[in-house]
């Protein structure tokens, strides 16, 4: 500590800033940095819980496909034939569902704020206060 001091009383105030604002610059291009692949890291996650929202929509369009099936049969006075099409319809209906659901649940509950960056910044927030002073 003493050493630091010491060398700090060195060197002149215009070195002193010059250190600075290159430790400055440096320390921004790292907090760019981290807060690129951790926005992307958390981008990449959001991306596959769409893929199950996205599957889970397929499966209901396929589910309305069939029960609109299952209606054309029932007015056409298909006997057993619709009992199997609503049947289908309403299990891809529920599979549905639940699919989506879950994909939504799991996006409610990831935290997708840059959670490391925040924090990185806050503690260089407290070192440029504290060496300003």
């Amino acid at each position: 500590m003493a050493m630091i001091e010491s060398t700090a009383r060195e060197r002149s105030v215009g070195e002193l800033f010059g250190a600075l604002a290159t430790e400055t610059s440096t320390l921004f291009r790292q907090e760019v940095h981290l807060a690129t692949s951790e926005l992307t890291q958390k981008a990449v996650l959001a991306g596959k819980y769409s893929m199950r929202i996205a599957a889970g929509a397929a499966l209901g369009l396929v589910g309305l496909m069939t029960l609109a099936g299952a209606i054309v049969l029932v007015l056409a006075h298909v006997i057993p034939l619709w009992v199997s099409a609503l049947i289908i319809g309403v299990l891809l209906g529920v599979g549905a569902y639940a699919l989506a659901s879950s994909g939504v649940r799991a996006i409610k509950k990831a935290d997708l704020r840059p959670t490391e960056t925040i924090a990185s910044l806050k503690e260089d927030k407290t070192w440029t206060a504290n060496l300003v002073h």
